[in-house]
């Protein structure tokens, strides 16, 4: 994700941190050449261009317009609620810590906080597509089978049964448990809305409609713009592909909010800041460093 400051006049116009220029650069370049190849053409020829007519571009740029803001609003969408829904994980972590805090026995304590730190770890890989074990081994307590598919969720069950033992011995009551079990039910909804957003893109055929629409629509929009304009038309018809390239860059980004692009949500930001919240209640003295942005970008 980019954290900068709101650049100025001067920032607008040439930051490429968090940009998508250099994604669509070389798609806007081809346009502009084309556009500047019609324009010739219609220097050479200009018979030819007499009869092409700006309104139906008119009418599909409009179109165009309201179809692209449709899916950018959608892709926002899901982008957002994966925020919320990590905003639910280190809620119900930090209830869990909270209640935790009657159990006498540290050491039970550690194992349950511990495992719940690797839940965040192997819930942050799994939607990365990166080794869940590998990236939560550390705090599991103890390890799960190698072939596990879930890893988080059999963290959750474990960390479930756990508390049903607590609760059977007497050291938490029947209200505290219900507290804890509620909360280990967040993060399982949690879980749940993030790998329903990473398996469920926007349907395919509704996202080449719209692809195939703007190539056409940039491809096109020079033959009525060169006899008007002139030599003005490559300016132009570099101005409205770098936006609609660009939206369309854009909404491509948000789609899938869990990856390593710039402009994708800082999952390790938000999972280092658990495990800072999982130590301290832990009583550890030196806690990891929180994660700064490297280059305007927090991974």
């Amino acid at each position: 994700m980019i954290v900068r400051p709101k650049p100025n006049l001067i920032g607008v116009l040439t930051s490429l941190k968090g940009s998508i220029a250099k994604r669509i650069a070389l798609r806007s370049l081809m346009v502009t050449l084309l556009a500047s190849a019609i324009v010739l053409a219609e220097t050479l020829h200009p018979s030819y261009f007499s009869k092409v007519s700006a309104t139906p571009f008119t009418l599909l740029g409009l179109s165009l317009s309201i179809f692209m803001s449709f899916r950018n609003n959608a892709c926002y969408d899901r982008w957002y609620e994966a925020r919320k829904a990590w905003g639910d994980v280190i809620v119900a972590i930090r209830s869990m810590i909270r209640e935790t805090q009657v159990i006498k026995d540290v050491g039970e304590r550690r194992t349950l906080l511990s495992n719940l730190c690797g839940f965040a770890h192997a819930l942050n890989a799994r939607l990365r597509k990166e080794n869940e074990l590998a990236a939560s081994g550390e705090w599991l307590q103890p390890l799960p089978n190698a072939g596990t598919q879930d890893i988080g969720g059999q963290v959750l069950l474990r960390v479930g049964q756990h508390c049903s033992a607590l609760s059977e011995s007497g050291a938490i009551n029947d209200w505290r448990y219900t507290l804890m079990a509620n909360h280990l039910t967040s993060l399982t909804h949690a879980q749940a809305v993030c790998e329903r957003i990473k398996n469920t893109p926007l349907p395919f055929p509704y996202t080449l409609l719209l692809h195939r629409t703007i190539y056409l629509f940039c491809i096109l929009l020079p033959f009525a713009m060169a006899e008007p304009l002139g030599w003005l038309t490559p300016i132009f018809t570099a101005i409205v592909s770098y936006t609609f390239f660009g939206l369309d860059a854009i909404a491509d980004e948000l789609e899938d909010p869990f990856g390593r692009d710039e402009n994708d949500l800082p999952t390790d930001a938000i999972v280092r800041g658990i495990e800072r919240d999982v130590l301290s209640a832990m009583g550890a003295t030196e806690l990891p460093p929180q994660l700064e942005p490297v280059d305007f970008v927090l991974s």
